[in-house]
C-alpha cells in the first residue's frame, strides 16, 4: 500500500511496489496521505514515485470488471484524483523509475515535473490497442500536458517511449540513472517548496480550468 515519508520539506509518497493498480483501497491511501500533505503548513512540496519494475499500470480492470455496477462511480474517482493533483497547492514532482501505463501515465501528467529513468522502463498510453477509449476528462488531461502532436501520437499509436525519447518529447523533464530517479526528483522538488500555498494552486487551477471541469464530471462516459 502507499506510504508517506518526509525528507525536510519535502514529502515523498511511494505509491507501491507492485504494478500499482488503482485499487479502491489503493484510492483510498492515496487520498488520506495527500490529505496530510495538503494540510501541513510552512514551505513543502511533494515527489510521487514507487518502487520496482513498475511506477503504475493504471485502472484495477480486474476490480472493474468484477464490479461493472461500480464502474462509472470508480473512474470518477480516479479522476477526481487527476484533478486533485493537478491544482494541488504544492508543488509536486513524479519519479517514474519504472514502467508507467494508461491511468498511471496520466497521473504523471497531473504533476508538475517528471523525472524517468534513462535506462529502462516505457511511458505509454495503450488505450488505442486494448480498446479503452479515453474519457472526455482524460483527454483534456493528456491533452493540456502534452505538446499537441506528442498527444496524437501517443493517444492514437500506443507508443511506448522509453526515457530519452520521452525527453526528447517533453513528456518527461528530466532522465536519471536508476538509482538516481527518485533523489533528482526530491532535488527539483526541493528548489520549489517556498512556493506551496493558496496563490499556487490558484495559479494551477487556473492554467487549467476547462480540464478540472472535465474530470471531475460525475457522469463519465465510459464507451
Amino acid at each position: 500500500m502507499p506510504t508517506l515519508d518526509r525528507q525536510d520539506d519535502v514529502f515523498v509518497l511511494d505509491i507501491g511496489a507492485t504494478e500499482n493498480r488503482f485499487h479502491p483501497d489503493w484510492l483510498t491511501a492515496v487520498e488520506a496521505h495527500l490529505d496530510e500533505v495538503e494540510g501541513a503548513e510552512g514551505p513543502r512540496a511533494l515527489v510521487v514515485g514507487a518502487t520496482g519494475k513498475f511506477f503504475s499500470n493504471g485502472l484495477d480492470l480486474d476490480w472493474l470488471f468484477a464490479h461493472a455496477d461500480e464502474a462509472g462511480t470508480y473512474v470518477a474517482r480516479v479522476q477526481e484524483l487527476f484533478a486533485r493533483l493537478l491544482s494541488l497547492p504544492v508543488p509536486t514532482v513524479g519519479a517514474l523509475q519504472g514502467h508507467t501505463f494508461a491511468a498511471g501515465a496520466m497521473l504523471s501528467l497531473a504533476l508538475d515535473f517528471r523525472v524517468m529513468r534513462a535506462d529502462r522502463g516505457f511511458w505509454c498510453l495503450p488505450e488505442a490497442d486494448i480498446n479503452i477509449p479515453f474519457s472526455p476528462g482524460m483527454s483534456a488531461l493528456i491533452q493540456a500536458r502534452l505538446h499537441p502532436q506528442t498527444a496524437h501520437e501517443a493517444m492514437t499509436t500506443a507508443r511506448r517511449y522509453g526515457g530519452h525519447d520521452a525527453l526528447a518529447a517533453r513528456i518527461v523533464d528530466r532522465t536519471a540513472d536508476e538509482d538516481a530517479v527518485r533523489s533528482t526528483a526530491v532535488e527539483l522538488a526541493a528548489a520549489q517548496t517556498a512556493k506551496a500555498g493558496p496563490t499556487l494552486g490558484t495559479i494551477k487551477s487556473r492554467l487549467y480550468p476547462r480540464v478540472t471541469e472535465l474530470l471531475r464530471e460525475k457522469d463519465v462516459p465510459l464507451g
